[in-house]
């Protein structure tokens, strides 16, 4: 008989595409991790993962299996949830998928939800809003806070939280010399800055890079990662400026020797919302994140 254990390894190994990284996630050695999955297969008398010198995928079998894990274990994480809402709890994991802009207001948002609910472990990962997507219709994420033209209506609910707005974060002496009584900074001056950014492959670079091609601009860029704070880093040492959305200033505060200015001419924005499954019955802890989140954005 396939135990739960197994499903859940099963669907750890089809999201790490890895044994080891598989394993660790599953709090185990890979060597017994790789035993269970081979003791599995013999059980079922199937090839369950296609081996060579490395992790070459599953066979149709194994991706099966996977398919009908990941309906199963959300199911079971659904009836424990159930029990210990009708004992009047709201208890078990919520996992949120939050894109790198986003991840101060997440916080804030599971600040609240902690408030209310004690017993509900959140864990914030960041990712992209691709993986989001990816993960919230594979049961590997309960929630995603995402750009909200980055995902279909069909099959979800939409929960709108705030319009995304830039600020130019520059070190003080960089823009020292700026007109008396400016206010804000052009995309046009802000391209001639030396300037940090995120990876191409992240949504916000893809913002700022339409929002500067648009006006026929080439910024300087300098480096890139695939978060903020090598930015914020290198802007508070000095040696370039950096782009960061409004709302993660504001919850951060000015860094010592920076200063920061709205981007104007153009001033865009990008609606950023909260996104979940429309499934019925909706996780418990799904559904307390749902009221936690309108009562925080009215």
């Amino acid at each position: 008989m396939i135990e739960l254990k197994d499903l859940r390894l099963m669907s750890a190994l089809a999201r790490h595409r890895h044994f080891a990284k598989a394993a660790q996630d599953c709090g185990m050695s890979q060597p017994a991790f790789s035993m269970r999955i081979r003791n599995l297969e013999d059980r079922l008398g199937v090839s369950i993962v296609r081996r060579g010198n490395r992790f070459q995928g599953l066979t149709e079998e194994g991706l099966m299996i996977v398919r009908r894990a990941r309906s199963i274990l959300d199911d079971a994480k659904a009836l424990e949830q159930e029990v210990a809402a009708a004992r009047g709890e709201v208890t078990g994991m919520l996992v949120l998928g939050v894109v790198p802009t986003a991840t101060a207001y997440a916080a804030q948002i599971v600040d609240q939800l902690h408030l209310k609910h004690h017993r509900v472990l959140a864990r914030i990962e960041v990712l992209s809003s691709l993986a989001i997507q990816q993960r919230l219709f594979d049961g590997t994420i309960d929630a995603g806070v995402t750009y909200q033209d980055s995902l279909g209506s069909d099959q979800v609910s939409i929960q709108p939280l705030y319009e995304e707005t830039y600020v130019l974060v520059a070190p003080a002496a960089m823009v020292a010399e700026r007109p008396a009584g400016a206010e804000g900074i052009t995309w046009a001056e802000a391209a001639d800055l030396p300037l940090s950014l995120l990876e191409p492959q992240m949504q916000n670079r893809r913002i700022l890079d339409r929002i500067f091609a648009d006006q026929g601009l080439r910024p300087e860029v300098r480096s890139e990662s695939s978060g903020f704070m090598a930015a914020m880093v290198m802007a508070r040492a000095g040696s370039v400026a950096t782009i960061l959305p409004q709302a993660l200033v504001e919850a951060l505060g000015t860094l010592d020797g920076t200063t920061v200015l709205p981007l104007t001419d153009p001033a865009p924005t990008k609606p950023i919302a909260m996104v979940t499954l429309d499934r019925q019955p909706a996780l418990t802890t799904v559904q307390a994140l749902r009221a936690v989140v309108d009562d925080f954005v009215q």
